[in-house]
């Protein structure tokens, strides 16, 4: 098998945002837009090319909190009378 490698010349269209981030990137570390470019490619390209990390479910722990002081929550006067006393009305 050979493999013929050359450079590759292309044209990109950025999103706003990327546009600003790659300016303001190449401006503080006085490098070329291309450079940066290939860098943030590279990167990516490899974050790409792993795995994706094993998840674990996320589980909670079921608390008995007790019964209920309040018979119902339907109506929230009484529920804020019993909780904040006559200062309420």
């Amino acid at each position: 098998m050979i493999l013929m490698l050359r450079r590759m010349r292309t044209t990109l269209t950025l999103d706003d945002d990327v546009a600003a981030v790659l300016e303001r990137l190449r401006q503080s570390r006085e490098e070329s837009l291309k450079v940066l470019v290939n860098e943030a490619l590279r990167r990516g390209l490899k974050q790409l090319d792993k795995r994706p990390e094993q998840r674990h479910p996320f589980r909670t722990v079921a608390v008995a909190l007790g019964r209920c002081r309040i018979g119902s929550v339907d109506n929230i006067a009484d529920v804020l009378t019993l909780a904040e006393g006559d200062a309420f009305k």
